[in-house]
């Protein structure tokens, strides 16, 4: 199994703390953000990963190298990382998944180890995180299922009195799966006014294709997505 993590963006809504520094480099207690996703993966025995690099890339690319000296990473550049979102991102690592699963990450996303160990021991080939315990707001990803647990819609325009819980930004998509989901992104991306789409999107066109796609509950434990600096202070107390 291959892991993607998406680090290309500016990290706007959380400056000046991303003034200078890519918000995967922000430390959350001893460790950055990256290095604490990179460490959950090795744990798990996941060691073949993909970096979608964009804002500060180098400092992402000297860090990894300086704390991991001996762990192989590819590092794919969006070069209009600054116009466009996570469909873009994600749409640029087809080559490198190929024909495996993998595991995608939004690289703001703070989680204690036992969330990807769940995920990677989940027996359903392609499944998503979720949280049942939040207060869901028109700006989450939100995630509707029907009553076997089963995935129907993913996204921020899902009817709140429908959402079941927050999609934490990890997935595991299967093989099969993952061929449908890049055919989906370079048909959406097909049209310019498009780049700056999110990869929810096309998760829904997945369920739509007859693709079993389920949730993976983690609502009893931590972790949290930092978008601004209430999170990041959250992340700090929690973890």
């Amino acid at each position: 199994m291959k892991a993607v993590i998406l680090a290309a963006g500016v990290g706007s809504r959380i400056r000046p703390l991303t003034n200078n520094t890519p918000k995967p480099l922000l430390k959350i207690g001893e460790k950055t953000i990256l290095q604490r996703m990179i460490d959950s993966l090795l744990k798990v025995g996941i060691d073949h990963m993909a970096i979608v690099t964009g804002y500060l890339e180098d400092q992402i690319k000297n860090f990894v190298k300086k704390t991991y000296p001996n762990l192989q990473i590819t590092y794919i550049r969006n070069e209009i990382f600054d116009k466009t979102n996570t469909a873009y991102s994600l749409n640029l690592t087809k080559s490198f998944v190929g024909d495996d699963d993998f595991i995608k990450f939004d690289a703001d996303v703070v989680f204690e180890d036992a969330v990807l160990e769940k995920l990677v021991k989940d027996a359903s080939q392609t499944c998503l995180c979720i949280d049942k315990n939040i207060h869901l707001e028109k700006e989450e990803v939100k995630v509707s299922l029907d009553k076997k647990g089963k995935v129907l819609e993913v996204g921020k325009k899902i009817d709140l009195k429908k959402a079941k819980g927050e999609s934490i930004g990890i997935e595991k998509i299967g093989k099969a799966a993952s061929k449908i989901l890049f055919e989906e992104l370079e048909k959406v991306l097909a049209d310019p006014k498009n780049q700056n789409e999110y990869y929810d999107d096309s998760y829904t066109t997945l369920v739509k294709k007859g693709v079993p796609f389920y949730a993976v509950d983690i609502s009893n434990l931590k972790w949290v997505e930092i978008d601004t600096l209430e999170d990041y202070k959250l992340a700090g107390k929690l973890l």
